[in-house]
Parts: C-alpha cells; sequence; structure tokens
C-alpha cells in the first residue's frame, strides 16, 4: 500500500518512469504475499520453532503466562473460514493446561487499549466462566506490547515463589515473545497455541495459485519479521 501511494505521489509530479516502476514493485509485492507458498513458508518456519505440545505434555510449572493479543483472530487455519466450533484461542489453551496439571496458576498479562477494561480482566472473566477459580488467577493490567508482557510480568513475580512459567501464545509469536521472557531471565517453557498457518485438510491447496486468505495472513507474518528485527535493534531480545 505504501509504495503504491508513493507511486501516486511520483505521477502527480510527473514523475512517470519512477511511477510505473513504483507500481510494478507493489503488484508483485502483493502477488508474492498472495500466494499460499509464501505464507506456508514464511508463516510456517515461524510456527514450528516450537512443536505444539498436548496439554498432558507439557511440562509442569508454577505458572501458566497468558499473552494477551488476538491477531491470529482464533481461528483454526488461516486458509479456512473463520469457524467457532473449531477456534481456539490462547485463553482455551491457558485453561486447558491448567486443568491438565501442568500449573496451579494463570497469569493472564495485557492492559488496555481502549476504555478501562484491560485484556487481563477480559481474560480473566473468561478463565472464570470456564471454571478456573478466582484465587488461581493472577492479572498484569498495564503491559501494552510483548516487551512490557514480559517486563511487567518479571516485576510482579519478581517477589513471588516461582521457578517455570509455561508462556502461552499463538505459535506465529511465539519466537518473539520467548526470546524476549528469555532476555529477562525468565525461566519461560514455549506452551502454545496449535499452528495456524497450515494447508487444510478438505481440499488440496494450489501453493502457487493466488490465495486471498494468504493474503490477510501476510499482515500479521510480516508483523511477527518486523517485530523481531525491532526488538533485536532495541536490545529486547
Amino acid at each position: 500500500m505504501i509504495v503504491l501511494v508513493c507511486a501516486v505521489i511520483a505521477a502527480l509530479f510527473q514523475q512517470k518512469r519512477t511511477a510505473i516502476s513504483l507500481t510494478l514493485a507493489g503488484l508483485i509485492w502483493v502477488l508474492i504475499w498472495s500466494l499460499p507458498a509464501t505464507t506456508l513458508f514464511l508463516g510456517g518456519r515461524l510456527e514450528s520453532r516450537y512443536p505444539y505440545q498436548t496439554p498432558e505434555s507439557v511440562e509442569l510449572a508454577d505458572y501458566i503466562v497468558v499473552l494477551g493479543g488476538n491477531t491470529q483472530a482464533n481461528r483454526s487455519n488461516w486458509f479456512e473460514p473463520y469457524n467457532r466450533a473449531t477456534a481456539t484461542d490462547r485463553i482455551d489453551r491457558a485453561a486447558a493446561l491448567y486443568f491438565a496439571g501442568r500449573a496451579p496458576k494463570i497469569l493472564v498479562t495485557g492492559g488496555a487499549y481502549e476504555g478501562r477494561v484491560s485484556e487481563a480482566q477480559g481474560m480473566a472473566k473468561v478463565l472464570r466462566q470456564k471454571g478456573v477459580p478466582d484465587q488461581a488467577i493472577v492479572l498484569e493490567k498495564e503491559s501494552r506490547n510483548t516487551y512490557e508482557n514480559a517486563l511487567f510480568t518479571e516485576r510482579l513475580l519478581k517477589n513471588l515463589p516461582h521457578s517455570k512459567l509455561l508462556l502461552v501464545t499463538s505459535a506465529l509469536h511465539m519466537p518473539r515473545a520467548l526470546a524476549t521472557f528469555q532476555r529477562l531471565n525468565m525461566p519461560a517453557i514455549p506452551a502454545g497455541v496449535a499452528p495456524q498457518i497450515v494447508p487444510p485438510d478438505d481440499y488440496i491447496l494450489d501453493l502457487w495459485l493466488p490465495h486471498t486468505r494468504s493474503l490477510e495472513a501476510s499482515r500479521t507474518i510480516l508483523k511477527e519479521y518486523f517485530g523481531l528485527l525491532g526488538y533485536w535493534i532495541r536490545g529486547w531480545i
């Protein structure tokens, strides 16, 4: 989009060659990211860093730490329409780990982007509805990004007895999230949601044919790669 806007500006200033070059570059960029092959390769590289484990096979810990943010739209597969019956989110994963006896406490972390209700409060409400007792839920209500998720969690738990944390976030986000917690010397174990950028089971996906959902997924994939670069530059990972 930025490239195409620059092309329009160049055209307005009668820079015809520049406008044409920018337009072609923008169209090629969109085409590349609309290909399932691109999405599966680049998204899959991030999602496969820490393989999914069933709740019963996850290591025992002291806290389940759930990061706020619904960047993945909770869908089970990016190449399929959203289906609430099959959708799984971070809260579902945290509750499953809790009821599997992986940890006695769940720490939900996330501030309020709009209004007064933080993501942490919203997640805690859902956990209670799922049967998690109030005394098992710890809230961190100030963080606005992944770095603050880790920083404020470290501050909250600094004076509490703890040795291991199960980190719950999307598979795509896990490499950046885990690296951030490890940078702050937090003993975090990856326990993320199942991968969402995978070939669907119900039809054959043509890897080299443009797909609208590949383009939709590209925004989140690019966000993670740029996020990793930005966090590395800042010394957060």
